[in-house]
């Protein structure tokens, strides 16, 4: 009988094995690229055309990620029981997963989230509510929905709400809409 550790996940979602943990969240965000083409296809947005790579972007993409990791860094000493909660819940759910993978497994996985998940909200969705509701109506709706993807908590709900409002905004930093997607990585 194989023995791995069970984990249950909010909501009665199913048990994943540790062992296909890295392959399921791996193609599970790379698929949201897919999602990005189909969504853009059908809203006329092209999903990439807000990517630009050149020694500008690499820097100002560090620098707009310099204040999430102090944000981080920040929650991750505090001793606020919400905050705690959030801690436990993640270490409860993904903990086994994630404890025996390798740190290129984890630089891996975060730099595909990061990047398909910034192509579908900030590449597409915000893009269409902004073109359908105005600029501040598709920030804002698009942060919401980033947050309620992203809920664990009611403030791991307005934790990544927050995220999403910052990138969203730092997406017309220098008045250049741009995605910087190879950098979201570091700020998780």
């Amino acid at each position: 009988m194989k023995r791995y550790y069970r984990i249950k996940f909010i909501m009665n979602e199913p048990v994943i094995d540790p062992k296909k943990f890295f392959k399921t969240a791996f193609y599970f965000e790379s698929s949201l690229i897919l999602v990005a083409i189909i969504l853009g296809a059908i809203a006329q947005i092209n999903p990439f055309a807000f990517i630009d790579i050149n020694e500008r972007v690499l820097i100002n993409g560090l620098i707009g990620t310099l204040p999430l990791c102090v944000i981080f860094l920040a929650l991750n000493h505090l001793k606020i029981d919400a905050v705690l909660k959030i801690r436990k819940i993640l270490h409860d759910t993904l903990g086994a997963s994630l404890v025996n993978l390798h740190w290129t497994d984890l630089f891996v996985l975060a730099a595909v989230a990061g990047i398909s998940e910034e192509i579908l909200f900030r590449g597409v969705l915000q893009p269409w509510l902004e073109n359908s509701w105005g600029i501040v109506a598709g920030l804002i709706i698009s942060s919401v929905i980033f947050g309620l993807v992203h809920a664990v908590t009611l403030l791991y709900f307005i934790l990544a709400a927050s995220v999403s409002v910052y990138l969203g905004l730092y997406l017309d930093y220098e008045n250049t809409r741009n995605l910087h997607p190879y950098y979201y990585p570091w700020s998780i």
